[in-house]
């Protein structure tokens, strides 16, 4: 089944998991003119094993690329590469999935140090923050074509913040007791509100910006309790991109296209 999805997309932490798996469903329900980048630490490395063998059965349409989201530097090398390959064309979606948890969960108050915070902080909130602030102008230059009319999209130019339910403040209540994890809820909350700030910031750019909550996947961090399957949740996660527009802009939805609070 297609994706109404199309252009030059940028993934990160795509060497297992949620970014593997987006990375796969991309190459495969997209048209031959789609170009996926994925990013990982280590492309060569012991780990990416699995995204290499997803980039082989698509020659010419994934392109691993090395940069780590907690090192400004690999992020600025990244983007001179990225920007050589795309040329005039822009970057039409940057989905910013790369994340830690630390300590591992439940992560109770105990297990969790001032280092965990600042580690999770630093992956989970500043890394999205200058990854996109060194991409918006491939973004801008993707918006400004307007090949989608003035509406936003995915297909134009678009950011996902990956996200979840545990950075609901409303729902905290809820889902407290399956997970503390104070480092991973409270650097996705700020996710929400870095969301919801650019998405402000670009809607003078015709750029949308959105969070999504993935579900409980069966991930390494969601562990083989997760009543979610990787392959199940992106294949949802795509259907909702493909419909996003103006509307959706700033708001933190599930991998259904429910809206969470905030």
């Amino acid at each position: 089944m297609s994706v109404n999805l199309k252009g030059n997309i940028l993934v990160t932490g795509t060497n297992r998991g949620i970014g593997l798996e987006l990375v796969k469903q991309l190459a495969e329900k997209t048209g031959p003119e789609t170009q996926i980048y994925a990013s990982c630490r280590d492309p060569e490395g012991t780990r990416a094993k699995a995204l290499r063998d997803v980039a082989s059965r698509f020659p010419g349409k994934i392109t691993p690329i090395k940069f780590d989201t907690a090192d400004e530097d690999s992020i600025s090398a990244a983007f001179q590469a990225v920007s050589l390959k795309l040329g005039a064309a822009g970057l039409n979606l940057l989905i910013n999935n790369a994340a830690i948890n630390k300590p591992s969960a439940p992560g109770s108050l105990s297990a969790t140090r001032k280092q965990d915070m600042m580690e999770v902080y630093e992956t989970n909130v500043a890394g999205p923050f200058i990854l996109t602030k060194m991409f918006l102008p491939l973004l801008q230059q993707a918006a400004s074509t307007r090949d989608e009319g003035d509406d936003m999209s995915c297909r134009r130019s678009a950011i996902i913040n990956m996200s979840t339910v545990f950075a609901s403040v409303k729902k905290c209540p809820e889902t407290f007791q399956m997970a503390q994890m104070y480092p991973y809820r409270t650097s996705k909350a700020a996710l929400n509100m870095l969301t919801c700030c650019q998405a402000e910031d670009f809607r003078r750019h015709g750029i949308l910006v959105t969070a999504i909550h993935p579900g409980w996947v069966q991930t390494e961090m969601g562990g083989e309790q997760a009543p979610l399957m990787p392959q199940d949740s992106v294949a949802g996660m795509l259907r909702v991109m493909s419909t996003l527009s103006n509307k959706h802009s700033g708001l933190l939805l599930d991998w259904e296209g429910n809206t969470i609070p905030w």
